[in-house]
């Protein structure tokens, strides 16, 4: 493999990625990685998936409370 052509990140690492933007964190080595080989695509879909079972997450949560109040 050539020095040019680096991998594309691993499943796990646009994981830890979309993990470390929703709460703001990230070193600048995997955000360089991120921007200079991987795909926008990848990245927008893993973040609205996130973002949807977050939202799921929450309203799960707030049920339970709201139904063991009364």
């Amino acid at each position: 493999m050539s020095e040019d052509k680096k991998p594309n990140p691993s499943f796990g690492q646009v994981i830890l990625s979309t993990l470390a933007a929703a709460i703001g964190v990230q070193s600048s080595k995997n955000r360089e990685r991120d921007f200079k080989v991987g795909s926008i695509k990848t990245y927008i879909a893993a973040g609205v998936i996130f973002t949807a079972l977050f939202v799921l997450a929450l309203v799960l949560v707030v049920k339970t409370v709201l139904g063991n109040m009364g």
